[in-house]
C-alpha cells in the first residue's frame, strides 16, 4: 500500500483528521481485517471530530470567557421542604 504518499496527499487536502487516523489504522493488525466502507467511516468520523473541536475551540477563544468554558455536570442543593401557608 503506498502509505506515505496517501497521507501526504490527505494532509494537502487539509484532512489532518483523516491522515491521522489513516497512520494509527495502518499501524494496527486488526484493522488489516476492515473492509473499506469501515475504514472509510472511521476516517471520516476521526476528520469530523477534530473539525467540531476546532470549531468549538475557536469560539471559546472568540468568547474572550474570563474562566475555562468547561462543560460539567452542575451541583444541586438536596430537597429542602418548603412550607406553604394559605390563607
Amino acid at each position: 500500500m503506498l502509505t506515505n504518499p496517501t497521507i501526504d496527499r490527505l494532509r494537502e487536502l487539509g484532512l489532518q483528521g483523516m491522515a491521522t487516523a489513516f497512520q494509527e489504522l495502518d499501524a494496527q493488525s486488526e484493522a488489516r481485517g476492515l473492509e473499506h466502507g469501515e475504514w472509510l467511516a472511521i476516517l471520516l468520523e476521526r476528520e469530523a471530530t477534530i473539525r467540531q473541536q476546532k470549531r468549538f475551540e475557536a469560539r471559546a477563544r472568540a468568547a474572550k470567557l474570563r474562566h475555562d468554558a468547561q462543560s460539567r455536570t452542575p451541583t444541586f442543593v438536596p430537597h429542602v421542604a418548603l412550607t406553604a401557608t394559605y390563607s
